[in-house]
């Protein structure tokens, strides 16, 4: 394999490509008919061994499936640095490794070289990444499967809700507010195993939240195994409720990066009238009051059926009186991921309950996997405060810098998260778009929550 220069990797990396999204009736039908293969696998499976463990004969998933509307071809342009930033902004509270959570996200910069294309055609695996495919394939395509579908979603939610900004937050991290999701935390434990991987909260400030469960797989392979991974992340997308029992909204994806071909991601979404949740007091500050873990009981109720006695299905349900309380878990859980974005340890502390990973930001950390928020840039004109990381690429060193515009910084500094949001609406359409800084020296993405990813040769 021939090595590029760094600078060529940089500048690859700030190239807009096409990403093809394939979305219609016949991937409905397709995913309608993997769905319904997987249920009589299970069936058949559960009748051998005689058992009821864990194997689920039958799952419950979204019921309709439908294609999801897009506005002019069925395409995207999106460049490498921005799927990667994508990418890092979802994982920077996963808590993945020995770093607790405080450096997660630059687990998104050893894709550096894994994409390639430019504006005249589909983005696809590099040689570098084709080689990884061999022996990570399903690390590969699960990580860069979220970064495609995120940055996706985040713009079909905006073209559909022009007047909302639309902010991702890891299912995981939010549900542990309310909910137990394993046998070290307290609280009645939710012992069924699928949930959605993202909500993303499209919010106005003075205005109800509408929210939307979000499953996304990736794969390797070819459209067939796409319409299975369709299947499953419609069961992880049901397994919340949010209002009225089965009206919650929802989007599943699937990206198949082939070897041999373009990246083209598969998505579908379930419609419906809830996931709405209730106006949020500005003038109380609700949004600036730290919380507490709560213990709801894992369950769905279904609706009542004549004289019968209330029933329930494992899962979680956002019911009304629970509106207010999950809105600021979804805030504050969303300052929580920018501020662990910037590195800034203590600021992230505040915005977190103990189940959600509070002592995750705290105390001692391994050497080399700590975030230090101590750096300053301005790039593309605005200034911003974040941390560093500094690397070899190709055997040259390089820094990387991800941070927060700097007065939106001091407002999540400071805990102001309700101010903090009316200024990000209020700027959502003025951001720059521009991929690449020259007096930085390497590509740069700025993301309407006012965080920036960007990267260059060391000087």
């Amino acid at each position: 394999m021939v090595l590029k220069s760094t600078d060529n990797v940089l500048r690859d990396l700030a190239k807009r490509s096409n990403v093809s999204l394939h979305s219609d009736s016949g991937l409905v039908d397709a995913v309608a008919a993997a769905a319904a293969d997987d249920d009589e696998r299970r069936s058949k499976k559960q009748a051998e061994e005689n058992s009821a463990k864990d194997e689920v004969a039958v799952l419950r998933r979204k019921p309709e499936l439908k294609p999801i509307h897009v506005r002019g071809d069925e395409s995207a342009q999106l460049t490498p640095w921005n799927v990667l930033h994508m990418f890092g902004r979802a994982i920077a509270l996963a808590r993945r490794g020995a770093a607790r959570g405080l450096a997660e996200h630059w687990g998104a910069l050893k894709y550096s070289q894994a994409l390639t294309g430019d504006t005249g055609s589909f983005m696809k695996l590099s040689t570098e990444g084709k080689e990884t495919a061999d022996y990570y394939k399903h690390t590969q395509s699960s990580e860069l499967g979220v970064g495609f579908a995120l940055a996706l979603a985040r713009r079909i939610l905006e073209q559909h809700h022009p007047d909302r900004v639309v902010s991702i937050v890891p299912a995981d991290t939010a549900l542990r507010a309310g909910w137990a999701l394993s046998s070290r935390e307290r609280g009645h434990r939710q012992k069924y195993r699928y949930r959605p991987q993202f909500f993303a909260e499209l919010w106005k400030p003075g205005s109800p939240s509408l929210v939307l469960p979000i499953a996304c797989k990736g794969n390797h392979s070819n459209a067939a195994y796409s319409h299975g991974q369709l299947a499953s992340a419609s069961a992880h997308v049901e397994a919340v409720h949010i209002g009225t029992w089965n009206e919650t909204p929802a989007l599943v994806f699937s990206t198949q990066l082939p070897v041999d071909g373009p990246v083209t991601v598969h998505a579908l979404c379930a419609e419906g009238s809830g996931g709405w949740l209730s106006s949020p007091n500005a003038a109380s500050g609700d949004l600036d009051v730290e919380l507490s873990d709560t213990n709801h009981y894992p369950q769905i109720a279904l609706p009542a059926t004549g004289d019968e006695p209330p029933a329930s299905i494992p899962g979680f349900h956002v019911t009304r009186e629970r509106y207010e309380w999950f809105g600021q878990v979804l805030a504050r859980t969303a300052a929580a991921g920018l501020t662990a974005f910037a590195g800034h340890s203590k600021a992230t502390v505040q915005y977190l309950t103990e189940r959600q990973g509070r002592k995750h930001f705290t105390g001692f950390a391994h050497a080399a996997a700590g975030s230090v928020q101590d750096a300053k840039h301005t790039l593309l004109g605005i200034h911003f405060v974040g941390t560093d990381h500094v690397f070899r690429l190709n055997g040259i060193r390089v820094e990387a810098f991800s941070g927060v515009e700097t007065d939106l910084f001091g407002h999540l500094t400071h805990g102001r998260v309700e101010q903090h949001r009316r200024e990000i609406y209020a700027h959502r359409s003025v951001w720059p778009s521009d991929s690449w800084d020259e007096s930085w020296g390497g590509p740069v993405s700025i993301h309407p929550d006012g965080t920036v990813l960007a990267m260059r040769l060391l000087p």
